[in-house]
């Protein structure tokens, strides 16, 4: 249930919180006698909040109080921070010492805001379900299908086409369009073989946008589902989500998760695909159910359907921007339209085979979000309520982290190098004051986040965009219509693993930065230049910045990936028939839209080369693929399909990307995250890192 669909009025529930924490606000300011005593009040919280999450775990109530207990020591430490350690008329701080004290306690400032935003949109996910549509599929709407593609290649986007020729849905009622930006003869071929609509417009201003925008103007359907290139959707896609826009007729789009069945780089990287949450699992998985709570589900461009009459009342899909996806559901909700949030995997995509195409993506993530922020800036566009102006500017303040970020892995090298104060206290009340802060926000985004982000990885991914987005995201604030749309690569392949030195380079900066920060801090304390308690709390921030990016060069080196398309593990029945009416049965391992592993007791029975008939069985239903044996051991067969007809082409597609349930399992299996345990492994990684980069510098060295 929305703030809207409630019996208490949004106003009233404002109401109704800000008269809960103002209490919380005045016991915010109260001093503390002294720094003892504040230690033992954040060491008592964040005993309450642990006993409270072991003895009550998944308790609704449990979060909001640790959410608040998080709340208030934060503002207990801001007030201390912004009354108490400023140095504003101290006679010890030195003029030059002002900019480093400002610019760090902006960079907390910043810090707090997200945090704060964060909690807001988090604080009560909807995990909405689907609505069931009617009994007599003659009464189901007319849905047009738009496949969006520029330059990538036909092997990506054919079983995207031939996923949504296996749609359920009655094909009457069903036109499918493949979208080319590229006017590519091939193209129009596939379309033609295919039975679907190619649609190739003259010009190509608006990049994506623009190319919806024309088939748009060219269709009718009542409702439009999109996909990028990539994104293969099951058979149940629109039975799914389809519902729910026939039953909320305000609603303007159902928005669904944006799954990846291959690792991204950092999963490939570092060996943790479905053991540590994709990096946009976050999102998907926390931040759009909580949007959708606030009415704030923000349109992501793909994977799904929206209402045609809401865009006509837009002017179609926004073009000001390069996140036009974004911008398109603020406009929408300024309009009075409402929005929907599916949180349930309905259709799989490549993730970016590269740690640098990966960045390439963000960039432009982040210099789109910043000009809708000065195109149409949630806190004063008109037609937005509190929620959404709160949701949005969490959405894209998010991607103004990298200054606050670089900030935080330098500004201890201040003190360790110069001996320029960055804080106007002692490392005691320091420690009392940031220490419980610190450990009660881990504690509280753990619980929020357990499954879909672990601790201390939003770091690992923050460092690796900072250096990279800080220029676009200021040049978009001083001029948002600056930038370029650039489509971003998914197919490749690497034949050698290698360290990646150009993307590496800021990262190799600010370890060796900080290197010297450490090694200047044991000189400090052996000569005993400063407080000790200081130097020691100084190097320890140090260590861990060099922890994080360490981890962040372990990302840099690219590990080998040979194969076009990656295998898939699936297990159904199957049975193989060669020469002879020789017949072997058994089940599949996994599967490409190349091969298969089948899992079977007589593979000596085979021979390298020999060519099959594959059949597997889905339901109530054989399929059969010619196949050859490109290798074989005592309990197992690799097949390589030989050339598939358009026919035998989609039957497997369905069988790989199609069932229903194909990422339902694969969606949920992360391990939930254990704070000392995800530590423990970011550490083991920051060892590899940094091993690597003395190991890429020696054979670089050698190479000279």
């Amino acid at each position: 249930m929305t703030p809207k669909e409630s019996g208490i009025s949004f106003s009233g529930k404002i109401a109704l919180l800000l008269a809960g924490i103002l209490p919380f606000l005045f016991l915010m300011t109260i001093p503390a006698k002294n720094w003892t005593t504040q230690i033992w009040l954040g060491g008592a919280l964040l005993l309450i909040a642990l006993l409270l999450r072991a003895v009550f775990s998944g308790r609704r109530w449990v979060l909001i109080t640790m959410i608040f207990i998080s709340l208030y020591l934060t503002g207990r430490y801001g007030w201390w921070r912004a009354t108490q350690t400023l140095g504003i008329g101290d006679p010890r701080i030195h003029d030059y010492e002002y900019p480093f004290i400002f610019l760090l306690f902006g960079a907390e400032l910043f810090s707090w805001t997200v945090t704060v935003l964060g909690y807001f949109q988090s604080l009560s996910p909807l995990q909405r379900k689907a609505e069931p549509l009617p009994e007599d599929a003659g009464l189901w709407p007319r849905v047009d299908v738009f496949i969006t593609t520029y330059n990538e290649p036909l092997s990506i986007v054919r079983p995207t086409v031939l996923g949504a020729l296996n749609l359920d849905w009655p094909p009457e009622k069903l036109k499918i369009y493949l979208l080319d930006d590229g006017n590519r003869p091939s193209f129009r071929e596939f379309a033609n073989a295919a039975g679907i609509e190619y649609i190739a417009r003259p010009e190509r201003r608006h990049a994506k946008a623009g190319n919806l925008n024309y088939a748009f103007s060219r269709t009718s359907g009542q409702y439009i589902a999109v996909f990028d290139c990539d994104h293969i959707p099951t058979r149940s896609f629109l039975q799914t989500t389809v519902g729910i826009l026939e039953k909320h007729s305000r609603y303007s789009f159902v928005q669904t998760p944006h799954h990846f069945y291959s690792p991204d780089p950092y999963e490939r990287n570092l060996d943790v695909f479905h053991e540590v949450p994709n990096e946009g699992s976050l999102f998907y998985g926390i931040v759009q159910d909580g949007n959708d709570f606030w009415d704030a589900t923000t349109f992501c461009g793909s994977c799904a359907v929206l209402r045609r009459v809401s865009l006509e009342e837009i002017g179609g899909i926004a073009v000001d921007t390069v996140t036009e996806d974004a911008h398109t559901s603020l406009r929408l909700h300024k309009k009075g339209w409402q929005s929907a949030y599916l949180n349930l995997p309905q259709a799989a995509g490549l993730a970016t085979t590269t740690l640098s195409a990966h960045i390439r993506q963000r960039v432009r993530w982040a210099r789109g979000m910043i000009q809708i922020f000065r195109i149409d800036n949630p806190l004063f566009t008109p037609g937005l309520n509190l929620s959404q102006r709160l949701c949005y500017l969490n959405g894209m303040m998010h991607f103004l982290f990298s200054l606050p970020r670089i900030v935080f892995l330098l500004a201890p090298l201040a003190y360790l190098y110069f001996g320029i104060k960055i804080f106007d206290a002692d490392a005691y009340s320091i420690a009392a004051y940031a220490l419980p802060v610190l450990a009660m926000a881990l504690l509280t985004n753990s619980t929020i986040q357990g499954a879909h982000r672990h601790s201390f990885w939003n770091e690992v991914y923050e460092t690796t965009l900072a250096p990279y987005i800080l220029i676009p995201t200021v040049m978009a604030l001083l001029n948002p219509k600056a930038g370029i749309f650039n489509v971003t690569s998914k197919e490749g392949v690497i034949q050698d693993e290698f360290f990646d030195h150009r993307i590496a380079r800021p990262f190799i900066v600010f370890w060796l930065l900080n290197l010297g920060g450490l090694i200047a801090g044991i000189y400090r304390y052996a000569k005993g230049l400063g407080e000790i308690p200081t130097i020691v709390l100084t190097v320890a921030w140090v260590i861990h910045n060099m922890i994080v990016l360490g981890a962040t060069l372990a990302v840099g080196w690219e590990t080998a990936q040979r194969r076009n398309r990656p295998r898939i593990p699936l297990s159904l029945p199957a049975r193989i028939m060669g020469p002879g009416q020789k017949i072997l049965s058994g089940e599949t391992e996994d599967v490409s839209d190349l091969g298969v592993r089948l899992k079977i007791g007589q593979g000596d029975a085979l021979l390298l080369g020999e060519r099959l008939l594959l059949q597997i069985a889905l339901f109530d239903t054989v399929y059969e693929f010619p196949c050859e044996v490109v290798g074989l051991d005592e309990f197992s067969v690799r097949l390589n399909f030989l050339p598939l007809t358009l026919a035998e082409e989609r039957n497997l597609v369905l069988i790989l990307y199609g069932r229903a349930d194909a990422w339902v399992k694969i969606f949920s299996q992360n391990r939930r995250d254990k704070i000392m345990s995800s530590l423990g492994q970011i550490s083991k990684f920051a060892i590899a890192g940094q091993i690597r980069l003395f190991r890429a510098l020696f054979r670089e060295r050698q190479a000279q």
